[in-house]
């Protein structure tokens, strides 16, 4: 399976993450909450709902917990693992980027194409306005190729305008470039830079989402994914 394993997860418990990571009202610091108190998503999600409520999490996302809809995500998650180039990263995963591991709410699970090291490389964050002017999309993709020149990895987020301008300056010189969805990664939006993603990947950067492989579109999913382009 083309992940980076964890040694402290078995497949029982990656299972287990998947679905506890596609409940609704989740979210990073609820999912850590669970885990410290249950020792496991396995256990976690053996508990009964009253042992949830205890602990604040809303009703809803214990009722659900059982959901043919949360059973077939997590399924179709490992399906998607096993694809080249496609990969999970786990916040106890020793692989686990470091600056990203010290933020108040990392996330628990990443979804990564492309290279998974490529995150640990010394990155440059790149965004901008959507509505960009040709002369400003024209100094982020130059601006973009001479840093990617010097070495640097820009991380952007891959929306129209700027953040395009600037992945492809990455790319223009062969350089690497990391995409921070506020998707899921198969939900890629704008659908018009999914070549442009696939070309990342391909060039050996990568495109991320903390977000479950289906998730749609959300207007307070791109502020929030916006920690991780800064961390």
């Amino acid at each position: 399976m083309p992940l980076f394993e964890n040694a402290l997860s078995s497949p029982a418990e990656l299972e287990a993450r998947l679905r506890m990571h596609r409940l609704p009202e989740i979210g990073p610091k609820r999912f850590s909450r669970l885990i410290e108190a249950f020792g496991s998503a396995s256990s976690a999600l053996s508990a009964p709902a009253s042992a949830w409520r205890a602990l604040g999490i809303p009703g809803a996302c214990a009722e659900a917990r059982r959901a043919p809809s949360v059973r077939d995500g997590a399924s179709a998650a490992l399906t998607w693992l096993e694809r080249p180039a496609q990969h999970l990263l786990m916040w106890d995963d020793p692989c686990y980027p470091a600056l990203l591991a010290e933020i108040a709410d990392p996330p628990p699970l990443l979804f990564i194409a492309g290279d998974p090291s490529i995150l640990e490389r010394p990155q440059l964050g790149m965004v901008g306005s959507r509505r960009a002017s040709r002369p400003g999309l024209d100094t982020a993709r130059a601006f973009a190729r001479s840093l990617a020149g010097a070495g640097f990895v820009i991380t952007s987020g891959l929306a129209r305008g700027i953040d395009g301008a600037a992945h492809q300056g990455a790319l223009d010189v062969g350089g690497h470039t990391i995409g921070v969805l506020g998707t899921g990664l198969e939900k890629l939006y704008p659908q018009q830079h999914l070549a442009l993603a696939a070309q990342m990947a391909a060039q050996g950067g990568a495109v991320i989402s903390e977000f479950p492989l289906d998730a749609e579109p959300q207007p307070s999913n791109f502020p929030r994914r916006n920690r991780i382009m800064v961390r």
